[in-house]
């Protein structure tokens, strides 16, 4: 955990033990256990807390995306069918000017022929 052995550990708990003493050291190790043991709760009771927040959280953020990519895509559609409006209108005027070009063509080729 924080690099300490087993001579590290039993270094600490022969200090504890002549600081202490023996009557008293079974009272501390009960209130450290009892310390440890209310300090892992509250982690777990703090990680959850953290976790529920930020489902809630990401369930925002999912549907404030949902309603970005909704307008985009009505947006895509609408300049889609603006698009296809406009293909169709060029659709006519192209096809009106193709006679023309193909009269030009034999005009063209009529009078580098001539010339």
């Amino acid at each position: 955990m924080f690099g300490l052995g087993l001579p590290e550990l039993i270094i600490i708990f022969v200090i504890a033990l002549l600081v202490f003493g023996p009557k008293k050291l079974p009272d501390l190790g009960k209130s450290v256990g009892r310390a440890m043991a209310e300090f892992k709760k509250a982690q777990q009771d703090f990680q959850e807390s953290v976790q529920t927040e930020m489902k809630e959280v990401e369930k925002t953020a999912n549907l404030q995306e949902v309603k970005e990519l909704g307008n985009i895509d009505l947006k895509a559609y609408e300049e889609a069918d603006a698009g296809a409006a406009a293909a169709e209108q060029g659709a006519g005027g192209k096809s009106g000017q193709d006679p023309e070009q193909k009269q030009e063509g034999p005009k063209g080729g009529g009078a580098a022929s001539n010339g």
